[in-house]
């Protein structure tokens, strides 16, 4: 798979309503959460995107250029949709977007290398990983030729990544992890604390 072809999207433009306050700036020992999966992504894209409603501090790089939600409100769909109009609105020439939330702060690169592995792109235009049964909708590969049926989809109300995912047949990469979930992610306070445990444990 060529690399120089994928934009590499984080998702940042969510409310956080479970957590409180927005969870990519929340520190997990002396790094932010975003900052966990900037880390081990950056170095596999010529360019990263941020998707955040918020101002919001990150590891700077020239890589990284950090943009809002073209519109509010429609959830994660809306971020990949507002990452493949920066694509052309921008004239870039990225077939894909590989996305990513800010609250996974065990995710590795090596898994991302490993699913890239195990994608055939004749297959599909969408590909997801799920592990140990759990199906992780934000961690996905998306052709840019989704677009006008993903804009189109999100203006007639569809907001749920799994059903839409599911509606334009979804590719599942299957992973297995006999130890720590490295996708274990942080939606609540008590999930924060939990992470503090695991990453002495890690």
């Amino acid at each position: 798979m060529d690399h120089s072809k994928i934009l590499g999207v984080v998702l940042a433009g969510g409310k956080s309503l479970r957590f409180g306050e927005d969870k990519s700036q929340v520190k997990l020992k002396d790094k932010s959460l975003i900052d966990y999966v900037l880390s081990e992504v950056i170095d596999e894209f010529k360019e990263l995107l941020i998707i955040s409603n918020n101002s919001i501090k990150f590891q700077k790089s020239e890589k990284i250029s950090v943009i809002k939600d073209f519109k509010n409100n429609l959830g994660p769909l809306g971020g990949v949709l507002t990452a493949m109009k920066w694509i052309k609105d921008n004239n870039k020439n990225y077939q894909w977007i590989s996305t990513f939330p800010t609250d996974t702060p065990f995710f590795k690169k090596k898994i991302l290398k490993d699913f890239y592995d195990k994608v055939s792109l004749q297959k599909s235009k969408l590909f997801f990983i799920k592990s140990n049964n759990t199906r992780h909708n934000i961690f996905g590969l998306w052709s840019i030729d989704l677009i006008d049926k993903l804009e189109g989809d999100l203006n007639k109300g569809n907001r749920k990544v799994e059903d839409w995912a599911d509606s334009v047949g979804v590719e599942i990469i299957n992973m297995k992890f006999d130890k720590n979930d490295p996708f274990f992610n942080i939606n609540t306070k008590e999930d924060l604390e939990e992470a503090k445990v695991n990453l002495l444990n890690d």
